[in-house]
């Protein structure tokens, strides 16, 4: 009866996250954490085994987290704002304002060395709506505009992550997810950029509604106990090869290839006192490796050509502490700075995509509603920050973000 039970919340879980609206992601594409109790202590996870949740960074916590079974609902709300320079008119992205992220996850321990579980999560994605045109002005064919309608795109990604631990001995594990990917894009407005030929084939590539694909990659990840207080974490997330985006091959670079990045996180969890534990995070993600985000062949965005968004590698980093205030009752604040991977050389077509943020705070709280349950909640802030556009391109971007979210964790 508990094993039918605990398989109908995971299906549920999974359900709740196919159905899930995008996400506008703060570290570029990538959200500042993976995990409520995560992103309320800045996105630290890699050394630090909270729950089945953090098998989403670091595969080899299964190894040292309690069978059992997590729930979480965020609610999402990005600010995005676009200047154009020409007029000096500013243009708000907020057609859609809120967004619903949940996330889950479920672990069995299998024997004395192999742990197994699944963690299902958004990894982020990108959606700006405009309730009109966008302008645009090429620099050989002047005032052409993005396209002929209201200039919006959704990207919304989806990981579905089997994982399996092996404990090496009582200090070390090693583990492997198997990250099943599931993407959709939907872009309206943006026939200028249709590399096949704008003024041909008129919305070629864009107002054709969803398209969808999947790949699949992996994350590999060691976690291991150096001293009785220090626990160290690795874990390093291949790149995953995506299905074409047929109905966008004009728009998106290599026909339609809009691959997931590569990322590689290196952390530690230090439980400075009985009460206070302290973790830290450093992530690296390969936007730069993927064509359609990192490539920008064009940099003056000529009518038909071919083009990335033109993203910078990101590099995050992330510290947050957990405070026991009583048995029942845990405190929790973060700090998550990573740099923006859009700059002034590429911000006319991230007015799009405006990924500029830099700067998060995170709070939470932990409750225990018995021995084997608690609710965790979170709260970021991602501060407004800025991009201006050099002379040739004609926009200024900024972005700020709120996210507020409660999860309910599970024990066996």
């Amino acid at each position: 009866m508990r094993y039918s039970f605990n398989k109908t919340l995971l299906v549920t879980s999974i359900v709740l996250a196919l159905g899930s609206q995008a996400a506008f992601a703060t570290n570029g594409l990538a959200p500042t954490g993976l995990g409520m109790e995560h992103r309320a202590m800045g996105g630290a996870a890699a050394g630090y085994a909270a729950n089945t949740t953090s098998m989403a960074t670091n595969p080899a916590s299964a190894s040292f987290i309690n069978d059992g079974y997590d729930l979480g609902l965020e609610v999402f709300s990005p600010n995005r704002k676009v200047k154009y320079k020409s007029t000096g008119i500013t243009y708000s992205g907020n057609g859609e304002d809120m967004f619903l992220v949940p996330e889950g996850g479920y672990k069995k321990q299998i024997n004395d060395k192999v742990a197994a579980g699944v963690v299902v999560y958004g990894n982020g994605g990108m959606n700006s709506t405009y309730d009109t045109a966008l302008p645009y002005r090429h620099p050989q064919a002047g005032e052409i505009g993005f396209g002929t309608s209201n200039t919006n795109i959704d990207l919304k990604q989806l990981f579905v992550a089997p994982t399996i631990s092996y404990k090496v001995n009582d200090n070390n594990a090693i583990g492997v997810s198997a990250n099943i990917v599931y993407q959709e894009l939907e872009a309206n407005g943006l026939q200028s950029f249709d590399r096949a030929s704008a003024s041909a084939n008129p919305g070629f590539v864009t107002n054709k509604g969803t398209d969808s694909s999947m790949g699949v990659g992996a994350t590999l990840g060691w976690q291991g106990k150096v001293s009785p207080n220090v626990t160290l974490g690795v874990a390093h997330r291949t790149k995953v090869k995506m299905g074409k985006l047929d109905k966008y091959k004009g728009l998106i670079a290599n026909a339609g290839e809009m691959d997931v990045p590569a990322a590689t996180t290196i952390g530690m969890a230090w439980q400075a006192t009985p009460k206070t534990l302290i973790a830290a995070d450093v992530q690296h993600v390969y936007y730069t490796d993927v064509e359609a985000i990192g490539n920008s062949t064009d940099p003056t965005l000529k009518v038909g050509a071919k083009t990335g968004f033109g993203w910078d590698d990101v590099t995050a980093y992330k510290i947050g502490v957990k405070h026991q205030v009583k048995p029942d009752l845990a405190l929790m604040a973060g700090y998550n700075h990573g740099n923006s991977p859009v700059g002034p050389e590429d911000t006319t077509l991230n007015a799009l995509t405006p990924a500029v943020s830099k700067d998060h705070i995170s709070l939470g709280v932990e409750k225990k509603l018995s021995p084997k349950s608690k609710l965790i909640a979170s709260y970021v802030h991602a501060f407004e920050n800025e991009v201006n556009g050099d002379s040739a391109h004609q926009y200024d971007l900024k972005m700020s973000q709120d996210a507020l979210g409660i999860a309910f964790s599970r024990e066996f």
